[in-house]
């Protein structure tokens, strides 16, 4: 059987806790294949479908936090990564 191949999405939350921000952004870890683009983003690779992120993410967040989840596209641009690594771990996924 022929391996589903990984997507990625762009997530992007918005919390006032920072209990609830430290355990989102641990969701997002757990995913394995992941990048930082800023402190209420980040890029995940995953085989998941937007719904299942939102859920799994979701689990954590109170009724009035954001969650934004989104296929990456084909193009993108950025500035100011938090490293070098960052910039080629986007390249090379989004």
């Amino acid at each position: 059987m022929p391996e589903t191949p990984l997507k990625c999405y762009i997530v992007t939350f918005e919390t006032a806790s920072d209990d609830v921000r430290a355990k989102v952004r641990e969701r997002l870890k757990a995913y394995g294949r992941y990048c930082p683009i800023h402190k209420y983003c980040w890029a995940i690779l995953t085989t998941e479908k937007a719904t299942e992120i939102r859920d799994h993410v979701g689990q954590v967040m109170s009724p009035s936090d954001r969650l934004f989840v989104i296929r990456s596209g084909t193009v993108a641009a950025w500035r100011n990564p938090y490293s070098q690594k960052n910039s080629e771990w986007l390249k090379k996924n989004l």
